[in-house]
């Protein structure tokens, strides 16, 4: 039996990021590999990224 590993979604992870107002270099690294997004989950990304830039959240190792 092989082990599963469990992606989390990126709605979970951005979820995660604002309501916890923390980001970590891993999660930093995961969003910014990230291709082929539709148009929700770009808007998710780029509320991330502008929270970020707006000092609203801190990054964390």
């Amino acid at each position: 039996m092989q082990a599963q590993v469990l992606t989390p979604s990126l709605q979970d992870v951005t979820d995660r990021i604002l309501s916890s107002r923390r980001i970590t270099r891993m999660d930093q690294r995961l969003l910014l590999s990230l291709a082929n997004l539709n148009s929700d989950e770009q808007t998710l990304l780029n509320e991330v990224f502008d929270r970020l830039r707006e000092g609203l959240l801190r990054v964390v190792d």
